[in-house]
């Protein structure tokens, strides 16, 4: 027996109809997860400042998730972020990442030239898994990325 969408129950091939349009919907936002962390030579120079990191669309330039956090003074990994399912297929990403060092000057809070903050791109690879990729402190081959956290 079929009954009427308007009496508030719903018939059987509505159901069955409505997820065939769920389902690729719920696939298609499915991604790989990425760890972005640093090593332990962040500890010295950077321990207890803070730190912003944000996933950008290589292609497009769109920045598709930040995190922000502090680095640690002592414990390895210095700075550790999560980005659950940012990753997708056939996906180039970079991830523009700062400290609010504030050697000289600068403003709390504020991404400054990267003599004052530190602040680096790097390039991550195509992958169809998850990915951890562990960074190490590099300060003669640093990149201008502020405009990304404008």
């Amino acid at each position: 027996m079929t009954t009427s969408a308007l009496s508030g129950k719903t018939p059987l091939r509505y159901m069955l109809l409505s997820l065939l349009f769920v389902a690729p919907l719920a696939m298609a936002n499915d991604g790989h997860d990425l760890t972005f962390e640093g090593d332990d030579t962040f500890n010295g120079p950077h321990g207890g400042q803070e730190i912003h990191a944000a996933v950008v669309d290589a292609g497009s330039g769109e920045v598709v998730a930040t995190k922000s956090g502090t680095v640690s003074a002592d414990e390895a990994p210095a700075f550790s972020f999560d980005f659950p399912g940012v990753l997708k297929e056939d996906g180039n990403y970079e991830v523009h990442y700062w400290i609010d060092s504030n050697f000289g000057g600068g403003s709390e809070g504020t991404c400054d030239p990267k003599d004052t903050d530190h602040q680096w791109n790097v390039s991550l690879d195509a992958t169809s898994e998850a990915l951890t990729h562990e960074d190490t402190h590099r300060p003669a081959e640093q990149a201008d990325v502020c405009a990304t956290f404008e």
